[in-house]
């Protein structure tokens, strides 16, 4: 049994999850032979090769990537099929994800396994979802303009800052360090003043967060952007605006995707372009990488590759 899309390009980050995804390469191999399917599999060893390496198997005429790792391997995979322009280097490009090490939110909207074994089953087969990208432009710490896409949930503000806090905590704590990352970054984080313009409708208010949604779930399981549709031709945007004390009653619920509609929380939905701006630079993560500070526009990319299910 060989793939529709021809021979795979597994691209393995085998230092993620506490480097528990280099020791799940041989059983990922063998699932990988025993279903019938041709591949290549690249290890990463530092930032950007994974999209080094998607961008030459595209470039090289490959049609299919799969990501294994966590959340920022399949950032990186992502940032490899577009051009600078925000043009797919290969039209319909299908991208698969197998989940390993330390989990993966991206693809707990579509119900994925969240196991190497498991997750290799669904590479055979051609059954696909178009899947929306979406392009942030932001501002670089030397003050130029920088684009990257994501393909999960963007963040201004509080939510950047604890990834970066996360990203500096012991690999030891695995996917609890969003969680104790947030406790500690809370009681310093200051409220902004921010300007969010969509179209026709503008928010101009206090914030400590703004939530770019394309898909559901990040932080280890949080439902975060519960109607989101990452094939919709469109970003939910959420911004919150306190008090502080919310965070006590409304973080429960966001595991559960419960804390909508709430009267802290401005939602509106983005059909082309996000800019927002803040009376302070405000920091930027997305897919669990931490990218600039505002300004920033985000845009949406209906449909521009296939996700393998």
């Amino acid at each position: 049994m060989t793939s529709p899309f021809g021979e795979l390009t597994v691209i393995v980050n085998p230092h993620a999850g506490k480097r528990h995804v280099g020791e799940e390469i041989p059983e990922l191999e063998r699932t990988l032979r025993s279903r019938g399917l041709a591949y290549r599999l690249l290890r990463t060893e530092g930032p950007g090769d994974a999209t080094r390496f998607a961008r030459e198997a595209l470039e090289a005429g490959g049609r299919f990537l799969v990501a294994v790792g966590g959340d920022g391997t399949v950032h990186e995979v992502v940032n490899g099929m577009f051009d600078g322009e925000g043009k797919p280097l290969i039209p319909d490009a299908v991208l698969g994800v197998v989940a390993a090490g330390s989990g993966c939110d991206f693809i707990r909207t579509f119900g994925l396994p969240g196991d190497a074994t498991r997750a290799c089953h669904h590479l055979t087969g051609d059954n696909t979802y178009p899947l929306d990208v979406g392009k942030i432009t932001y501002t670089t710490e030397v003050g130029e303009r920088a684009v990257r896409y994501f393909v999960n949930i963007a963040e201004v503000g509080l939510g950047a800052a604890v990834a970066a806090r996360a990203e500096r905590m012991s690999p030891r704590l695995g996917r609890s360090k969003y969680f104790v990352g947030f406790w500690l970054t809370l009681p310093r984080f200051k409220l902004a003043q921010v300007r969010a313009v969509a179209g026709r409708k503008t928010y101009e208010g206090s914030a400590y967060l703004v939530v770019v949604g394309n898909a559901q779930y990040y932080g280890g399981g949080m439902k975060i952007s519960p109607r989101s549709y990452p094939g919709d031709g469109v970003l939910d945007v959420l911004i919150f605006k306190g008090p502080k004390s919310d965070s006590f009653t409304m973080l429960p619920k966001i595991y559960r995707g419960e804390h909508l509609p709430h009267d802290h929380v401005e939602e509106f939905r983005v059909k082309s372009e996000l800019v927002v701006e803040a009376d302070r630079p405000l920091p930027i993560e997305s897919d669990g990488e931490v990218l600039g500070s505002t300004p920033v526009t985000f845009e949406v990319l209906a449909q521009p590759i296939q996700m393998k299910l």
